[in-house]
C-alpha cells in the first residue's frame, strides 16, 4: 500500500506517534512485512501480507492518517521472486 500526504507534513507529523503505533500492531498481528516513509515525505510504503485488496484497504481504514483525512493509499500488488524477500513464509499471529 503506497501512502500519499493529503495534508501538509507539519499537519501529518502531529499524529504521527498514533500512526506508528497502529503500525507496530499490523505488525504485532503479522499483517506488516515492511514500513517507511517515502522520501521526500510526500506519503510511505507499507507492504501488508493479506490475501485481498479489500482486506488491505480493511486494515488501513483504521489507520490514524486515514481516520484523520491526513492520508490516503493505493494499493499496489507484488509477488516477491527474488532477493531477500523471496521466500517469505507469512506469520500470521491470533
Amino acid at each position: 500500500m503506497i501512502s500519499t500526504y493529503l495534508k501538509p507534513l507539519a499537519e501529518v507529523d502531529e499524529a504521527r506517534a498514533d500512526h506508528l503505533a497502529f503500525v507496530t500492531e499490523l505488525e504485532e498481528a503479522g499483517y506488516s512485512v515492511t514500513a517507511g516513509r517515502i522520501d521526500p515525505p510526500t506519503g510511505g510504503i507499507i507492504l501488508l501480507d493479506v490475501d485481498t485488496e479489500a482486506e488491505a484497504h480493511e486494515l488501513l481504514a483504521k489507520d490514524p492518517y486515514v481516520q484523520r483525512g491526513l492520508a490516503s493509499y493505493t494499493a499496489t500488488g507484488w509477488h516477491p521472486a527474488r532477493g531477500a524477500l523471496a521466500g517469505y513464509q507469512r506469520v500470521r499471529k491470533s
